[in-house]
Protein backbone atom coordinates (compact mmCIF):
# COMPACT_ATOMS: atom_id res chain seq x y z
CA UNK A 1 0.00 0.00 0.00
CA UNK A 2 1.41 3.19 -1.17
CA UNK A 3 1.82 6.43 1.24
CA UNK A 4 -1.17 8.07 -1.01
CA UNK A 5 -3.52 5.36 -0.19
CA UNK A 6 -3.51 6.03 3.74
CA UNK A 7 -5.39 9.52 3.39
CA UNK A 8 -8.71 7.84 3.00
CA UNK A 9 -8.14 5.51 6.12
CA UNK A 10 -8.53 8.41 8.24
CA UNK A 11 -11.68 9.54 9.12
CA UNK A 12 -12.89 6.08 10.32
CA UNK A 13 -10.08 4.81 12.35
CA UNK A 14 -10.97 3.91 16.01
CA UNK A 15 -8.20 3.82 18.17
CA UNK A 16 -8.24 0.55 20.41
CA UNK A 17 -4.65 0.41 21.72
CA UNK A 18 -2.48 3.16 22.98
CA UNK A 19 0.88 1.76 24.39
CA UNK A 20 4.05 2.77 25.27
CA UNK A 21 7.41 1.04 23.81
CA UNK A 22 11.48 2.12 24.17
CA UNK A 23 12.56 3.13 20.84
CA UNK A 24 15.63 0.60 19.17
CA UNK A 25 18.17 2.52 20.59
CA UNK A 26 16.57 2.32 24.11
CA UNK A 27 17.27 6.62 24.30
CA UNK A 28 14.07 7.66 23.76
CA UNK A 29 10.30 6.24 24.50
CA UNK A 30 7.48 6.02 22.08
CA UNK A 31 4.09 6.06 22.53
CA UNK A 32 1.88 4.53 19.50
CA UNK A 33 -2.00 3.88 18.67
CA UNK A 34 -3.39 1.09 17.38
CA UNK A 35 -6.88 1.47 16.02
CA UNK A 36 -9.03 -0.36 13.05
CA UNK A 37 -11.34 0.97 10.57
CA UNK A 38 -14.97 -0.05 9.90
CA UNK A 39 -13.69 -3.29 8.03
CA UNK A 40 -11.71 -3.99 11.22
CA UNK A 41 -8.20 -3.28 9.24
CA UNK A 42 -5.58 -2.78 11.78
CA UNK A 43 -3.44 0.14 11.48
CA UNK A 44 -0.74 1.30 13.49
CA UNK A 45 1.21 5.25 14.08
CA UNK A 46 3.71 6.47 16.25
CA UNK A 47 2.37 9.72 17.82
CA UNK A 48 4.66 10.54 20.16
CA UNK A 49 8.95 10.45 20.73
CA UNK A 50 10.14 11.57 24.24
CA UNK A 51 13.44 11.65 22.05
CA UNK A 52 14.48 14.44 19.60
CA UNK A 53 13.66 12.22 16.23
CA UNK A 54 11.34 13.67 13.56
CA UNK A 55 8.29 10.69 12.66
CA UNK A 56 5.59 10.59 10.82
CA UNK A 57 2.11 10.29 12.43
CA UNK A 58 0.45 8.54 9.51
CA UNK A 59 -1.30 5.35 10.02
CA UNK A 60 0.58 2.45 8.38
CA UNK A 61 -2.27 -0.83 7.90
CA UNK A 62 -0.86 -4.18 9.63
CA UNK A 63 -1.16 -5.80 5.78
CA UNK A 64 0.95 -3.64 4.20
CA UNK A 65 3.53 -4.04 7.34
CA UNK A 66 3.51 -7.73 6.46
CA UNK A 67 3.35 -7.29 3.02
CA UNK A 68 6.55 -5.64 3.25
CA UNK A 69 7.83 -8.65 5.54
CA UNK A 70 7.13 -10.98 2.60
CA UNK A 71 8.72 -9.17 0.09
CA UNK A 72 12.37 -9.83 1.52
CA UNK A 73 14.66 -12.94 0.95
CA UNK A 74 13.89 -16.06 3.23
CA UNK A 75 17.13 -16.31 4.30
CA UNK A 76 16.95 -12.23 4.91
CA UNK A 77 16.55 -10.47 8.23
CA UNK A 78 14.06 -7.91 8.99
CA UNK A 79 15.85 -4.46 9.25
CA UNK A 80 13.64 -1.00 9.48
CA UNK A 81 14.95 -0.24 6.07
CA UNK A 82 12.13 -2.82 4.78
CA UNK A 83 9.40 -0.60 5.79
CA UNK A 84 11.02 2.63 4.28
CA UNK A 85 8.56 2.58 1.49
CA UNK A 86 5.58 2.33 3.60
CA UNK A 87 7.11 6.22 4.55
CA UNK A 88 8.49 7.78 1.00
CA UNK A 89 9.19 11.14 1.53
CA UNK A 90 9.30 10.76 5.30
CA UNK A 91 11.86 10.82 8.29
CA UNK A 92 14.13 7.82 8.25
CA UNK A 93 13.08 7.30 11.94
CA UNK A 94 9.28 6.60 11.42
CA UNK A 95 10.31 2.92 10.50
CA UNK A 96 12.94 2.35 13.03
CA UNK A 97 10.01 3.28 15.42
CA UNK A 98 7.92 1.14 13.44
CA UNK A 99 9.96 -1.57 13.70
CA UNK A 100 10.06 -0.83 17.99
CA UNK A 101 6.57 -1.19 17.90
CA UNK A 102 6.41 -4.24 16.06
CA UNK A 103 8.97 -5.73 18.51
CA UNK A 104 6.68 -4.45 21.80
CA UNK A 105 3.72 -5.89 20.50
CA UNK A 106 5.43 -9.40 20.31
CA UNK A 107 5.40 -9.51 15.95
CA UNK A 108 9.34 -9.01 15.49
CA UNK A 109 12.14 -10.55 17.34
CA UNK A 110 16.31 -9.36 17.20
CA UNK A 111 18.03 -12.03 16.13
CA UNK A 112 20.60 -13.71 18.75
CA UNK A 113 23.41 -13.09 16.61
CA UNK A 114 22.61 -9.41 15.47
CA UNK A 115 20.47 -7.43 17.49
CA UNK A 116 19.53 -5.07 14.85
CA UNK A 117 18.50 -7.69 12.91
CA UNK A 118 15.22 -9.54 13.14
CA UNK A 119 12.69 -12.02 12.88
CA UNK A 120 9.30 -12.25 12.44
CA UNK A 121 7.27 -13.91 14.79
CA UNK A 122 3.59 -15.74 15.05
CA UNK A 123 1.01 -12.57 14.86
CA UNK A 124 -1.91 -15.59 16.49
CA UNK A 125 -1.78 -13.78 20.73
CA UNK A 126 -1.57 -10.00 18.78
CA UNK A 127 -4.32 -10.70 16.56
CA UNK A 128 -6.65 -12.28 19.05
CA UNK A 129 -5.75 -9.48 21.49
CA UNK A 130 -6.61 -6.73 18.96
CA UNK A 131 -9.55 -8.64 17.80
CA UNK A 132 -11.25 -8.52 21.25
CA UNK A 133 -10.61 -4.63 21.25
CA UNK A 134 -12.24 -4.49 17.94
CA UNK A 135 -14.61 -6.43 19.47
CA UNK A 136 -15.26 -4.63 22.77
CA UNK A 137 -16.25 -1.17 20.72
CA UNK A 138 -13.12 0.82 22.66
CA UNK A 139 -12.58 3.78 21.28
CA UNK A 140 -10.14 5.83 22.80
CA UNK A 141 -10.29 9.37 22.33
CA UNK A 142 -7.03 11.48 21.87
CA UNK A 143 -5.88 15.56 21.47
CA UNK A 144 -4.17 15.16 18.07
CA UNK A 145 -6.22 17.15 15.96
CA UNK A 146 -4.62 15.87 12.65
CA UNK A 147 -4.76 11.94 13.21
CA UNK A 148 -3.41 11.60 9.70
CA UNK A 149 -0.26 13.09 8.37
CA UNK A 150 0.47 12.69 4.90
CA UNK A 151 2.85 14.92 3.39
CA UNK A 152 6.41 16.04 3.83
CA UNK A 153 6.15 19.03 6.01
CA UNK A 154 4.11 16.34 8.21
CA UNK A 155 7.15 15.58 9.74
CA UNK A 156 6.39 15.94 13.97
CA UNK A 157 9.34 17.13 16.67
CA UNK A 158 8.56 16.32 19.78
Amino acid sequence: MKTSQLINLAPSIRIIKEATCPSLSGKSTLTYHIGCNSESDILLRVVDNTGGGFFSKEWVPLNAIFQAFDKKAVDKPIVSLLLYPLFQGKSLNTPAFLLAVLKQEGLVSPLEDNPKHYERLPSEAFMAEIGKLIESKVDLKTDDAKPVVTTKKSASKK
